[in-house]
């Protein structure tokens, strides 16, 4: 009698096919985003509405004093210049000599410089009447003007433009001007000095 052939089980096979293929990972669970989507735009919502409010606040109560502040401090200057002048008129009574100046006058025009700091983009333009005692004075001035202009030249070249803008700029100038102007011509031979142009640009 013939044995029956044995046939391979199933059932090992099913075996050798589970040890062949790794098992799977299961892969990480995604968390639910909690809450609506809209939170995703509320950074940037808060943004917008911030930036205009912040941009009213800093003008209203930052710049626009600031500017209102600069626009009124150089009419301070004229008031303080006519106090002088008057002043000026009330010594020069009491000197014997006319009221107003009655001396010679020399302007020196177009003196141009760069203003410190700004690596030659700005730049300084002015003129100035230099007023002065004695029928010599103008032929002293021009004798000694281009060592006149150097002088002022090197005294408005080290200005910046916050040196410029600030309030009384230009009695601070002028008081450097006539003591370096005095140095050059004599003590006392220049008696004022005004600008008759000063153009910052």
């Amino acid at each position: 009698m013939v044995a029956p052939r044995s046939e391979p089980g199933r059932g090992t096979e099913e075996q050798n096919s589970r040890e062949a293929k790794p098992e799977a990972i299961p892969a990480p669970a995604i968390p639910k985003s909690q809450g609506s989507p809209w939170r995703a735009w509320l950074p940037l919502g808060v943004a917008l509405l911030a930036m205009p409010a912040l941009a009213y606040v800093t003008t209203t109560f930052v710049l626009v004093p600031r500017m209102q502040k600069a626009l009124r401090s150089p009419a301070t200057v004229p008031a303080e210049s006519g106090k002088e002048a008057r002043a000026d008129a009330a010594n020069a009574g009491k000197e014997g000599l006319p009221p107003g100046g009655a001396g010679q006058s020399v302007t020196l025009n177009k003196l141009l410089v760069n203003v410190a700091g700004t690596m030659g983009s700005r730049y300084l333009l002015t003129s100035i009447t230099l007023m002065g005692d004695g029928s010599d004075f103008p032929a002293r001035v021009t004798q000694r003007e281009p060592q006149i202009r150097d002088m002022a030249s090197g005294i408005l070249n080290t200005k910046t433009i916050p040196d410029l803008e600030k309030p009384g700029a230009r009695n601070l100038i002028r008081g450097e001007l006539l003591a370096g102007f005095n140095t050059i011509l004599g003590n006392s031979a220049v008696r004022e000095i005004y600008f008759t142009e000063f153009a910052i640009q």
